[in-house]
């Protein structure tokens, strides 16, 4: 197992629809999230920064550097770009998360 976190951020005004929108994720994008050896993904919300927390469970053998080629990857980036900070292409910015503590 490989654990991955980061930050990213939301734009204000923006939280409700951002949960919505999660609410309801589109099967195929599931789809390719599994198929690319996420198992277990969170995303938290710290309301005063509006930073968002991803920490995401990977399989050893993932694809995970392939997902930003799925044409559903960029179709949903292009979806939430109006909710979030993005980088060209509407890819979320990301802040890798270092890790300072685990307990099992």
């Amino acid at each position: 197992m490989i654990s991955s976190a980061f930050r990213m951020k939301l734009k204000p005004g923006t939280v409700e629809e951002y949960k919505r929108r999660h609410d309801v994720l589109w099967p195929d994008l599931a789809a390719a999230l599994k198929e690319a050896g996420i198992y277990d993904y969170s995303i938290f919300l710290d309301e005063e920064t509006l930073h968002l927390f991803a920490v995401l469970k990977l399989a050893a053998d993932n694809k995970i550097e392939a997902l930003p080629g799925q044409p559903v990857m960029k179709r949903w980036w292009d979806y939430m770009a109006d909710l979030m900070e993005v980088e060209p292409g509407n890819r979320p910015r990301e802040w890798p998360l270092r890790p300072m503590f685990y307990f099992a």
